[in-house]
């Protein structure tokens, strides 16, 4: 299994910040994986993917584990991290 991090810095109100995530979890629903939100944190399950998404004063850090699901379907842990982080920089950039 390969795990994910990414951390992106903020200077929005956890709210505000979680608002900025609707883009993202519209694209993660296209790859089949879903957020279920807790207050500021979510996890994050679908076909050989879980993890966490967590909102605080400063960062929204992302946390993945790809199972075994995810490495047969050729999902490049290094590329998945480079993209993600690549969205949710764009995400927070419109500050």
């Amino acid at each position: 299994m390969a795990n994910v991090e990414v951390t992106q810095p903020h200077s929005l109100s956890r709210s505000d910040a979680k608002s900025r995530l609707e883009g993202f979890t519209t694209m993660m629903a296209k790859y089949g994986a879903r957020l279920d939100w807790s207050g500021d944190s979510a996890t994050i399950k679908g076909m050989g993917v879980s993890g966490t998404v967590d909102i605080t004063d400063s960062s929204v850090v992302m946390k993945l584990k790809l199972g075994m699901m995810a490495k047969a379907a050729g999902v490049d842990a290094t590329k998945l991290q480079s993209s993600i982080t690549k969205r949710l920089k764009a995400a927070y950039e419109e500050e």
